[in-house]
């Protein structure tokens, strides 16, 4: 993809399309006017007939209007010009995208750029029309014989500007926000793939592929018997009853100084989630191959980290197991000792993810990080709590739990902080180990992250519960590609 900004004029510009917005109450944007002028009060006339709404999303498109260079022109509704934020902004050029998505359409010129969108900048609005794109033209047709999506025939998005002033931050918003579209491509294949061909042996073998194209970063794999040498006991007993060996990778690159240190991403990488004993119900199991979209977003960081080539020093460790039942399956009231020492009670074999996390915060330690940030489809009771839209936040640390809620924020990547009290902790006591893997059906996301926070102590440490957020549902079913613009726009700002 080709991004530039421009300021030339919108009825002027020599393009396949240009796109322009309106707001309620029949306010038209300043292209748009442009536009209106130049074709003698075309938009306000569709307008008044009804043809032309300005509710949020809304689209409309107009051909071939005189007075106006380009042959198409997109009119997006914008809701209210006191609401217009960054959402509202992405949300608009996503919808005017999906109504440019045409053949005969290689180039375009997007003008709500030069808008005033509340709250963000020209650097925000560049990154957010490219990532919007990225995200437009992903398709996933590996495993379809017909039927195949074709591909967008967009190549090149202009951005409108102000004035030239504004070029410089708008392109190079566009190049960042094109690097976090290339690690959220990653991030949706890898949750996309059927666990039959995405295992842990897999995730491995991604890992070594991204290190072979990019000096500064080295892959290393840890197998079972060195897991065992190492004590990760808790790891090594969720894949027990699976005939695809665990799998302890770790991704390291060194962008930024020597000797600095790094930020580590830890991501849970269940590759399939039966619940193992603790089978799980029937009814939507084949969604359970995203149970590694932890795993999948912090190695879509990794990869738009190594392709803005980021001056930062960044470790990912990814445990991955798959869970399933059989006889040499764990059993609920099993118990193990981790690689910390610590002993867990395995109450519910389907509450498996922090098992594997716990050693790997362990091992992460050997890093001294100046900040660890685990990322997981961790609980259902995150959904219950916060639903589709936001990932569940903890942390003991609130200047780390405050930077990333911002990122969240500034990347339309939302989070929400939950509470970390010790009285959460108390519901994890077992009368047969330290403690057990689970603490009842109250405060179920919590409880797993104060299980976490038990491995995490030194360390500044964030947990995010991307359950809800990772993948979706129903006819418009896949991965996300979320987090990954809140864990790099939180990386980003790292390397000033």
């Amino acid at each position: 993809m080709k991004f530039f900004a421009t300021s030339a004029s919108a009825a002027k510009r020599s393009t396949d399309c240009v796109i322009v917005g309106v707001y309620d109450k029949k306010e038209l944007s300043d292209a748009a006017g442009v536009i209106d002028t130049a074709s003698r009060g075309a938009i306000s006339k569709l307008i008044e007939q009804g043809d032309i709404s300005g509710k949020l999303g809304a689209t409309a498109l107009l051909n071939d209007l005189k007075g106006v260079k380009s042959p198409r022109v997109v009119v997006v509704g914008l809701g209210k010009a006191s609401a217009f934020d960054r959402r509202a902004y992405h949300k608009a050029v996503s919808a005017a995208l999906r109504q440019i998505d045409l053949p005969k359409i290689t180039n375009a010129v997007c003008y709500l750029s030069a808008e005033d969108v509340v709250g963000c900048d020209n650097y925000y609005c560049g990154r957010l029309a490219a990532q919007a794109l990225g995200e437009h033209n992903y398709r996933f047709n590996d495993f379809k014989s017909k039927g195949k999506r074709p591909p967008s025939k967009l190549k090149k998005l202009g951005l409108g500007a102000k004035g030239r002033a504004d070029h410089a931050s708008l392109e190079l918003g566009a190049a960042h926000g094109a690097g976090i579209a290339e690690g959220m491509q990653l991030t949706r294949d890898l949750g996309n793939t059927p666990a039959n061909v995405c295992h842990p042996t897999y995730l491995a073998e991604t890992a070594r592929e991204l290190a072979t194209k990019h000096t500064k970063l080295t892959v290393k794999v840890l197998e079972e018997a060195q897991m065992r040498r190492l004590g990760m006991n808790s790891l090594l007993s969720v894949g027990h009853g699976s005939e695809q060996p665990s799998k302890l990778i770790q991704m390291d690159y060194r962008g930024g100084k020597k000797g600095e240190a790094p930020i580590v991403l830890v991501g849970k990488g269940i590759t399939f989630d039966t619940g193992g004993i603790s089978l799980k119900p029937g009814p939507m199991m084949d969604e359970m191959k995203y149970d590694m979209g932890g795993a999948a977003a912090v190695m879509g960081a990794m990869a738009a980290t190594v392709a803005l080539k980021l001056p930062i020093n960044l470790v990912v460790i990814v445990p991955s197991a798959e869970n399933m039942p059989s006889g040499r399956a764990t059993r609920p009231g099993d118990v193990v000792t981790s690689m910390s020492g610590q002993t867990i009670e395995i109450l519910n074999t389907d509450a498996e993810g922090r098992l594997i996390l716990c050693d790997a915060l362990t091992y992460s330690k050997r890093f001294k990080p100046a900040a660890i940030v685990d990322v997981a489809t961790l609980t259902g009771a995150c959904v219950i709590a916060l639903g589709h839209h936001r990932s569940g936040l903890m942390s003991r640390h609130d200047d780390l739990a405050d930077e990333l809620l911002d990122a969240g924020e500034r990347a339309v990547d939302r989070a929400w902080r939950l509470p970390l009290d010790s009285e959460y902790t108390d519901q994890l006591k077992s009368n047969f180990a330290d403690f057990a893997n689970i603490g009842g059906r109250e405060g179920g996301a919590i409880t797993a992250g104060a299980f976490l926070s038990q491995f995490a102590s030194e360390m500044r440490w964030a947990h995010l519960d991307i359950a809800g957020t990772a993948w979706r549902g129903g006819a418009r079913k896949g991965s996300t590609g979320r987090p990954v613009p809140l864990l790099v726009d939180y990386l980003l700002q790292h390397t000033h």
